[in-house]
């Protein structure tokens, strides 16, 4: 069976879609395979294959010798199959070439069908691995249309998806357009590789600053953590490994111009950078800039930190409605309590004025007591009495009795359990939105693959953890 140019056609196909000559021609095999068994019968057994000596795809049919034909697709005589093959044999299988199948119209048509699917998801397949590899980079297209809200950016070779939530606030485009983003993910879908894109990731930040400052690139300088609110600010935080380049001012350019080029990607949004440091209280200090702190209590367990600051840097160190300590809070990943050194005081007085109702505490006892943590009468009914009779240095007895006298006050009901009112607290909490730099401690998050796995949970997480914010 002979088509005229298939060669050809084979050859321009590869060409123009940047697809293997094999894969093209196994899928010309598999159309005619597929043609072959409707026309002459679906049980039977065939082979195709394509000659390219001859230019000319060959249909062979098997068919078992045996002696008596009961299924003319199957099988075929002994006597018949003598003249095809001296040497064969009853029980053996015999390969018929199909010299002319008469295919009609429709046989051809259908053929050519499965040929385009084939070569359509071939294509899918070769863009799928393509743009899965770029998987974490900085990619550039041109806005094409809208659809549903969504951006469809044509990548050249692909279209690619930029959702309307991961558009910066504020942002428009019309088509023709360009436009720079972050390749989130590649995912196959019944339409082929859906390419998503992202210029509200925290990763999009970190990539442009990789772009701009070239002691990034050669792994001079290292990108710890990046936390963001799109379009109005972010925090980044960076050490360097040569201690006679300061990280900060490398990142800051030279009258502002690197840090300047990123501000005008990320349309205007304000950019804090601040220097990395192993010891999380200096670096959570340097985290909650401009304010001025006066403490920091970290829980690693927890982690939490409870942060103390003098009444007129409480609104410096909250910012504007709450935003410095949540950048801070996912720039960490503690969460932060920020309380005033006023309020903090009360909290404590209130706390030791409730624990002296018990006759047996004395003032000196009280205030070791809420230094410790235990700060209202719940807590020491609750704590062993080895642990309290530690903490204030005395019998175990002696602090057995004091529990015991306690717990029969509150049966009495004339204890007063805590203060009324809760005290003023600011409370954020969050996760590192940036770390697979965190983890394997080099630059090109990108380059570990369970890095970059970390990095997409901590993203997928990172706007519901801004929802736990909240002013108590």
């Amino acid at each position: 069976m002979n088509f005229s140019e298939l060669g050809k056609v084979i050859e321009i196909l590869g060409k123009d879609r940047g697809i293997k000559k094999e894969i093209i021609v196994k899928a010309i095999e598999q159309a005619f395979l597929v043609t072959a068994r409707k026309k002459f019968g679906i049980q039977g057994e065939y082979e195709t294959r394509y000659n390219e000596a001859d230019d000319d795809v060959e249909i062979f049919q098997y068919k078992n010798v045996v002696d008596e034909v009961r299924d003319g697709i199957i099988e075929i005589s002994l006597q018949d199959a003598k003249e095809l093959d001296e040497e064969v044999e009853i029980g053996d299988q015999l390969g018929i070439k199909i010299e002319n199948p008469n295919f009609t119209r429709v046989d051809v048509q259908t053929a050519r069908q499965i040929i385009f699917q084939k070569v359509r998801d071939a294509e899918r397949e070769i863009l799928f691995s393509e743009f899965q590899h770029r998987q974490g980079d900085l990619v550039t297209g041109i806005a094409r249309r809208y659809e549903r809200g969504n951006i469809i950016v044509d990548l050249g070779k692909a279209d690619a998806v930029l959702p309307r939530r991961e558009i910066i606030p504020g942002e428009a485009f019309k088509p023709g357009d360009r436009i720079q983003a972050f390749l989130t993910e590649v995912v196959m879908t019944n339409r082929g590789p859906e390419i998503r894109l992202s210029r509200t990731s925290p990763m999009f930040l970190v990539k442009l600053f990789e772009i701009e400052v070239p002691e990034i690139q050669d792994g001079t300088i290292e990108i710890k953590s990046a936390a963001r609110e799109p379009g109005q600010r972010a925090k980044i935080a960076v050490r360097s490994v040569d201690k006679d380049i300061d990280p900060v001012g490398a990142c800051v350019g030279m009258k502002g111009s690197r840090v300047q080029n990123v501000v005008n990607e990320l349309q205007g949004e304000k950019i804090d950078i601040v220097k990395w440091n192993d010891d999380l209280g200096t670096f959570a200090t340097a985290a909650l800039a401009p304010a001025d702190i006066q403490n920091i209590q970290i829980d690693h367990d927890d982690h939490s930190m409870d942060v103390v600051v003098e009444e007129d840097q409480l609104s410096l160190a909250i910012g504007r409605r709450g935003q410095n300590v949540r950048l801070a809070a996912m720039l960490s990943g503690y969460k932060i309590n920020i309380i005033s050194k006023t309020k903090l005081q009360e909290k404590i007085n209130k706390a030791v004025e409730i624990l002296l109702q018990i006759p047996s505490v004395s003032d000196a006892m009280a205030q070791v007591l809420v230094q410790s943590g235990v700060m209202a009468i719940g807590d020491l009914v609750a704590t062993p009495a080895s642990e309290i009779a530690e903490i204030v240095e005395i019998e175990e007895a002696a602090a057995q009795a004091t529990i015991d006298e306690a717990t029969k006050m509150i049966e009495e009901g004339t204890l007063e359990l805590q203060a009324d009112g809760e005290e003023e607290l600011v409370s954020a909490s969050a996760v590192p939105a940036y770390k697979g730099i965190l983890d394997s401690g080099s630059s090109d998050g990108g380059s570990d693959e369970d890095s970059q796995s970390k990095f997409s949970d901590a993203e997928k997480r990172l706007r519901e953890e801004l929802a736990a914010f909240k002013i108590k």
